[in-house]
């Protein structure tokens, strides 16, 4: 053939046109269809891979730390690269891409991470606490980021250079900062939403962008050290502006250069905004586009060695939903990271913030005994303080309405469940309440209760009445001497003393007071038959005092006294001489439920009576540990514990005897500083089980000591309602803290 063509060239050209004329429309048949019948082939197999990528997917919501920074996004993207497959697998089913989304709407922003159904579970809710371990996540509807009715208008952008020159991507502030700001004021029928759509990109994608590197390299050099013949006859003018050239030149090389040794990903950048159906859609068009204006202004923030031209994105709404990204422009790691990322700055109008940070109990928390809730981070499972462990008492801290009633009410019915003994001291009397239509039936004969709105007979204590004399009059002394500091005397103290032990040795009772210091005749009858010189001596001293002098000495103790004593309630309580119920029996099994609402007693009476009958459960808790009677494990609950904590022992050798007592305190209140410096430190170090509500800031960066590393003061300040964080001993060792509802 060869030799034909070199003999009679237009011969074979003949020959060919003649064979091209008869077959030549069949061949151009059969390439257009066979190029048709790729392209779509190649179409239905993306649209294919689209929807299995689309199937399953899940829309993440990222809930921003109080801190967010860079190379936090740096460290995510990078993260990301993982998700990159195989070559065989790209070929038949895609690779998955991720799109980060800014969403906008009257209530402020927004971020959210779209997922492929592809993408295995978890993974990038991993990566995302990994780079912001403060961040959190939830689980949304992948649906539209803006609605579909109404009308939209959006954009898209492209590099306006070479994708090898990379954006400005080391910023001074928040390049958000922009973004944030031209969406702030949205009306309520006014939506948008930016998408960043990424995905990694392969080793062929990159081949063809590195081809060029080397050369652009060599000639920014050569640029800048042998400026070339060409521009030695150049006027001298000329000389600083070619300079500066050649300078310019090669730090874009040297860009390039950076860039090409940074991991990259190939992205896509939407944008729309939406506004809804109504009667003034003619006027409500220009305002969507001013919005979109500004939205895409807010991009040229990221200029530098190259920069982001916008362009019409026609279908705007539409485009955005599917999250489809058919092609992109390469950007390093960085660059993503500087587009795609939490807002930086601590104050951003309408983001919500992340809450605590949950933690899973450790394997030895128990799951029976006391119950204090469900874990609510890995396993769900039930989380319990072991009946002995609680014995090391336990401080529930947390505001009114954020959970402390519910969970002193479970544990208090676990012990009752249990058959162990409880004493409840309510200075609110919600929880007392709520209890009595908890308890099950079958324990209600178990049950004392002391409740000012209760029509039943009411039961009686008497709190002088017991073998140790001197400690009964030393509590009431003291209780009284803490609640009245401000007012209390030496002889105030000692008059008070007084009568008291001769009570306690004469069969009386609290009541008796004023009619002992008022009344001579019954103070004669019960001072006649007194052994002690002492005590006698001091009634001899106060007989030889005047009338006048007897009222004076004794005005600031019959103040304080008629107060207490003029309500019924309290003289039913302790106006008799023989008790009605015994505080062994109710540490041995028993319920004393004890309901001293404030609003109904007054606060000087609820606190009296509350520590009252707390110094008696603890004399009771003493003396039959002193009988060596066989005990169990009994509870003491001191709801508004503050109000009660008034013995005149000190609260820490009071914690440290109890627990040979086997008597478990429980002391819940709702911040620090309803606390004395000195009952402060003793429930710190003795009360170790902690279980603590969402708190003040001031009370988390103090309570954060207990929690540190695994909580931070933001993580105790944040918590959710009816959520604690708990630092409870296991086998006399603290375990992890964890998080609980």
């Amino acid at each position: 053939m060869i030799h034909d063509l070199l003999d009679d060239p237009d011969a074979m050209i003949e020959l060919v046109l003649s064979w091209l004329m008869a077959y030549g429309p069949q061949l151009a048949i059969t390439a257009t269809l066979s190029v048709f019948a790729i392209g779509l082939a190649w179409s239905l197999l993306a649209r294919a891979r689209h929807r299995a990528m689309s199937n399953g997917a899940r829309c993440l919501e990222i809930l921003a730390p109080p801190e967010a920074d860079l190379p936090g996004a740096e460290a995510l993207w990078g993260n990301l690269l993982g998700l990159l497959r195989p070559a065989w697998k790209r070929i038949l089913f895609g690779q998955p891409h991720l799109v980060f989304e800014y969403v906008f709407g009257v209530g402020g922003v927004r971020i959210r991470m779209w997922i492929p159904g592809t993408v295995p579970p978890r993974l990038a809710e991993h990566a995302i606490e990994a780079a912001w371990p403060s961040a959190r996540t939830a689980v949304l509807d992948p649906g539209p980021p803006i609605p579909l009715d109404g009308q939209a208008t959006g954009g898209w952008f492209v590099l306006a250079r070479d994708e090898r020159l990379p954006l400005k991507h080391d910023h001074d502030h928040d390049p958000l900062r922009a973004l944030l700001g031209a969406a702030v004021g949205m009306p309520a029928w006014q939506h948008a939403a930016v998408q960043v759509l990424a995905r990694p990109a392969t080793g062929r994608r990159l081949t063809r962008e590195k081809a060029g590197i080397p050369a652009t390299l060599l000639r920014g050099a050569l640029d800048l050290i042998t400026p070339g013949p060409g521009h030695m006859h150049r006027r001298p003018d000329h000389r600083p502006q070619e300079h500066a050239a050649r300078l310019e030149r090669y730090a874009e090389a040297r860009a390039i250069r950076d860039k090409a040794l940074h991991p990259r990903y190939e992205v896509a950048v939407r944008y729309a905004v939406q506004a809804d159906d109504c009667d003034q859609a003619k006027t409500r068009r220009p305002a969507i586009r001013g919005r979109a204006h500004a939205i895409a202004s807010a991009f040229a923030v990221y200029a530098g060695h190259n920069r982001l031209e916008r362009r019409r994105l026609p279908r705007a709404a539409q485009r955005l939903a599917a999250r489809r990204l058919h092609r992109g422009f390469l950007l390093s790691v960085p660059e993503l990271a500087a587009l795609a990322h939490l807002p930086m700055d601590p104050a951003v109008p309408g983001l919500q913030r992340a809450g605590a940070n949950t933690i899973a109990p450790a394997p030895q928390i128990a799951q029976h005994g006391k119950v204090l809730g469900t874990a609510d981070a890995g396993h769900q499972r039930p989380v319990a303080l072991g009946v002995i462990d609680s014995c090391h008492h336990v401080h529930v801290l947390g505001p009114n309405g954020t959970g402390k009633s519910t969970l002193l009410a479970q544990m208090i019915l676990s012990d009752i469940g249990a058959g162990r003994g409880v004493a409840v001291i309510d200075a609110k009397g919600d929880l007392v309440t709520d209890l009595l239509g908890l308890i099950p039936e079958q324990a209600a004969q178990r049950i004392t209760l002391i409740d000012p709105d209760d029509r039943h007979p009411r039961p009686a204590l008497n709190v002088l009445d017991g073998p140790d004399r001197a400690m009964l009059a030393d509590n009431l002394v003291g209780i009284f001497h803490t609640i009245y500091s401000d007012y209390w005397g030496p002889r105030t103290d000692d008059i008070l003393r007084g009568c008291a032990l001769t009570l306690a040795r004469t069969g009386g009772t609290l009541a008796d007071i004023p009619d002992l210091l008022t009344d001579p005749a019954r103070r004669q009858r019960a001072t006649a038959t007194l052994g002690d010189p002492i005590l006698r001596g001091f009634w001899n001293w106060y007989d030889s005092l005047s009338e006048q002098s007897q009222a004076n000495v004794t005005a600031p103790i019959m103040n304080k006294l008629r107060a207490f004593l003029l309500r019924p309630f309290v003289r039913d309580i302790l106006g008799s001489a023989t008790s009605t119920f015994d505080l062994a029996d109710v540490l041995d099994g028993g319920i004393l439920l004890v309901r001293l609402p404030k609003g109904v007693l007054g606060d000087d009476t609820a606190r009296l009576l509350g520590s009252v009958i707390l110094a008696q459960v603890w004399q009771a808790a003493a003396r039959r540990a002193k009988l060596g009677r066989p005990r169990g494990h009994a509870a003491l609950y001191c709801d508004e514990a503050h109000n009660f904590l008034t013995l005149p022992h000190a609260l820490s050798d009071m914690l440290a005897e109890a627990r040979a007592y086997r008597l478990s305190m429980v002391l819940a209140h709702q911040h620090l500083a309803q606390l004395p410096r000195h009952l402060c430190q003793a429930i710190s170090s003795d009360a170790r089980n902690k279980i603590y509500f969402s708190l003040s800031p001031e009370d988390a960066r103090e309570a954060e000591r207990h929690f540190t590393p695994h909580l931070s003061a933001h993580d105790l300040a944040n918590l959710d309602a009816f959520q604690a964080a708990a630092r409870l001993v296991v086998r006399s060792a603290e375990a992890p803290p964890f998080t609980l509802r």
